[in-house]
């Protein structure tokens, strides 16, 4: 007895990037396996986005247009909820601002995995995937929880093995099957923008499901990483709260929980030699708005 393959929903969050987004739509067009359908969240954009949607010749574009920008956290809440509802068994998650090799999602729909990790390279061909092969909820010395990543363990592609187990993602290739979403939920949009996806992971691994990156399912950045040096702009506060949230809900331990205030001390302590009045004002804002966040999110995919 035959059993049907597996269908495949692309979500794609964008925002006021209409030129990346063509790329990445071009790159979408080029798989070698078709998508079953590609939903485009166009979160408010103000750009010629529309015009970019409304000719692509993409078969299978959906376009669901918020006129509110829900942030990266919203909008894959609202293509992944879409996506449920329409009845795919997978998931792919992705940025306006990655191109998948031709073979990517052919490579990721061989592997029998409840949730896959595309790895990424930047446009020189060089290993830039920041997933963290350990992501330590558990020792309180530990001020980066994320301790070992992809691209520094390994330094290449080619030094990789076939699949890598990992324990936090990014929504830049992370492809879910419905049965995950059916046992933990949706993404938090309460998030806005970051620590969305590493949140998911959590959820997904404390769940019992392993997340694999696949070295051969290439995706391929066309920016630059560049949000570390923005902790005195607006990106800052969601970089901390976000950062602290984490924390207060999986920290394993006591003394985890407790780190976002010592970090929140700190980051005042030296504001006169770093980030001055607004990385303070940041991280004191952030610290007051994570204590309401840190109930779970319901695991209902309503």
């Amino acid at each position: 007895m035959s059993t049907a393959p597996e269908t495949v929903a692309v979500v794609v969050v964008t925002h006021n990037r209409a030129d990346l987004l063509l790329h990445m739509l071009d790159g979408l067009r080029a798989q070698t396996h078709a998508p079953d359908a590609v939903i485009v969240v166009d979160n408010a954009s103000g750009d010629h986005t529309s015009d970019v949607l409304a000719f692509h010749d993409l078969p299978g574009l959906q376009v669901l247009r918020s006129e509110d920008n829900l942030g990266g956290a919203g909008g894959f809440h609202l293509g992944m909820k879409t996506a449920h509802a329409q009845g795919f068994d997978r998931v792919w998650l992705m940025d306006d601002d990655v191109v998948p090799a031709p073979d990517c999602l052919a490579v990721l729909m061989s592997y029998d995995g409840d949730c896959l990790m595309a790895v990424r390279e930047d446009r020189n061909g060089h290993l830039v995937e920041k997933a963290a092969l350990r992501f330590d909820l558990s020792s309180p010395f530990a001020i980066k929880p994320k301790t070992a990543m992809v691209e520094t363990t390994y330094g290449e592609r080619s030094a990789m093995p076939p699949t890598v187990e990992l324990e936090n993602v990014a929504f830049e290739g992370f492809m879910v099957r419905r049965r995950v979403v059916d046992t933990i939920g949706m993404p938090d949009p309460s998030y806005f923008i970051f620590y969305d996806d590493v949140d998911f992971a959590l959820r997904a691994r404390r769940a019992g499901f392993r997340i694999l990156g696949v070295r051969d399912a290439v995706l391929v950045r066309q920016l630059d990483f560049s949000q570390q040096h923005a902790l005195d702009t607006w990106k800052g506060f969601y970089m901390y709260r976000n950062l602290f949230v984490v924390h207060l809900r999986y920290g394993e331990n006591v003394l985890v929980r407790l780190k976002p205030w010592l970090i929140t001390a700190v980051v005042v302590l030296l504001s006169p030699v770093r980030g001055g009045r607004a990385e303070a004002s940041n991280v004191i804002r952030a610290m007051r708005a994570a204590r309401g966040m840190r109930s779970l999110p319901p695991t209902t995919v309503d």
